[in-house]
């Protein structure tokens, strides 16, 4: 896997440059279903308007750079996207500094490999790039961290893809209570967990979904359930449950260093191999709320990114099967 990690504060040619990129993969994705079964530009804009109009302004500029096409426009406003999956496991180690672990399991051929770092709106904001200005883990200058899975229901309706929520709480919350508020009252189209930690120390978990209002809970652990499984068959090939209870063993039973516990992402069962059904894992992130950092892990390889110290760079890593 070729990773590249970014800093562009303002929107410019950067961005404009991945669009470029990405976008013939992407606008084939969007419109596998025929660009009919996609919002059109009014209904995207005006969900905008109702529930992130913070982030207005700068889709605005986004679409101006991609070049002001519809389908550009509609699919930046990442509303009511072709449903997706992904795997995940993501939890909070104990210790007196908050830290946020999350392994991240997904295709590798529909995943961009880039770290991006950006001021946009005025806070600088760190994490794992997705549909170009969406966010799958993250951290803010105020020491928030974010990150998700998927929530293992088939349920699809309307609301935003989940990269763009936490591009979201990214760039207007600074505490998981303002988290917790804002994934509240956010539609999604699928079903996500989304683990918020502050600087503070203080965590929760939202399980969020189309069909219910979202449920806030104050635990530390999430994989790909919510209260209780829902879809017995992705349970069982992701092996949900038992992922749970591991990391659980891991926080009640056993007193570990940071590092033991970090090390416990990068091998089986958490580590997945499941490269060709695309759920491997390709990365673990770890984030520092306090120290305002990102690490991204893979077995013998650390890539070490503090928000404020940032450097542009590029990586190539041979991801393992065990």
């Amino acid at each position: 896997m070729r990773w590249r990690a970014i800093d562009e504060p303002q929107p410019g040619p950067k961005w404009a440059g991945l669009f470029r990129e990405f976008w013939p993969d992407y606008h084939k994705w969007w419109v596998r279903e025929g660009p009919e079964a996609r919002p059109g530009y009014l209904d995207s804009v005006n969900a905008l308007k109702r529930h992130m109009p913070e982030l207005l302004p700068l889709y605005e500029e986004l679409c101006g750079l991609a070049g002001g096409a519809d389908h550009a426009a509609r699919f930046l406003s990442f509303y009511c996207p072709p449903p997706y999956l992904s795997a995940c496991s993501q939890a909070l180690w104990p210790g007196p500094e908050p830290v946020l672990v999350r392994n991240y399991d997904y295709s590798p051929h529909a995943f961009d490999g880039v770290v991006m770092r950006t001021e946009w709106l005025g806070r600088a904001v760190l994490g794992t790039s997705d549909s170009l200005w969406g966010l799958v883990d993250g951290i803010n200058d105020a020491g928030l961290a974010v990150s998700l899975t998927f929530g293992g229901r088939r349920v699809v309706g309307e609301g935003f893809g989940v990269p763009l929520i936490l591009r979201y709480v990214l760039q207007t919350c600074e505490t998981a209570e303002e988290a917790g508020a804002a994934l509240s009252r956010l539609p999604t189209h699928m079903s996500y967990n989304v683990t918020v930690v502050d600087r503070d120390r203080k965590f929760l978990t939202a399980f969020m979904a189309p069909d219910r209002k979202a449920v806030l809970k104050h635990v530390s652990v999430a994989t790909n359930h919510q209260e209780k499984v829902e879809w017995d068959s992705h349970a069982r090939f992701t092996a949900t449950v038992e992922r749970e209870r591991f990391l659980l063993q891991r926080l009640t039973l056993h007193v570990e260093s940071e590092e033991k516990f970090i090390g416990a992402f990068l091998k089986p069962p958490l580590y997945s191999s499941a490269f060709s059904e695309g759920f491997g894992t390709l990365y673990t992130a770890v984030y520092r709320p306090r120290k305002l950092e990102m690490e991204l892990r893979w077995p013998g390889s650390v890539w070490h990114m503090p928000l404020m110290a940032f450097d542009e760079r590029t990586l190539a890593v041979q991801v393992p099967v065990f």
